[in-house]
């Protein structure tokens, strides 16, 4: 199995998921390989929570330009996290 470190690589904090913390949903991003089952198990041992549900969206890299070169920014994984009632909040967001 996987190291949870690599599948979880970071916490995306935006205006939109600190909204979604009231709902005890939490967003990481996470490599893109990683399925569902191997998110929910990764977040259980890494912050020891519950977790209820676990969301994937995939983003393409977008087009960008500097002066006359063009290139794309890095495609990437997110994952939504929804834990169960009762649960502790993870500590990294507070």
């Amino acid at each position: 199995m996987k190291d949870p470190r690599d599948i979880i690589l970071r916490p995306l904090v935006t205006e939109k998921t600190t909204g979604l913390m009231e709902k005890n949903k939490y967003a990481f991003v996470v490599d893109k390989r990683a399925n569902k089952i191997e998110i929910r198990k990764a977040v259980e041992e890494l912050f020891g929570v519950k977790v209820e549900a676990v969301n994937t969206i995939n983003v393409r890299g977008k087009p960008k330009r500097v002066g006359i070169h063009r290139g794309y920014t890095p495609s990437r994984k997110k994952a939504i996290v929804t834990l169960k009632e009762g649960s502790k909040p993870i500590e990294l967001f507070e």
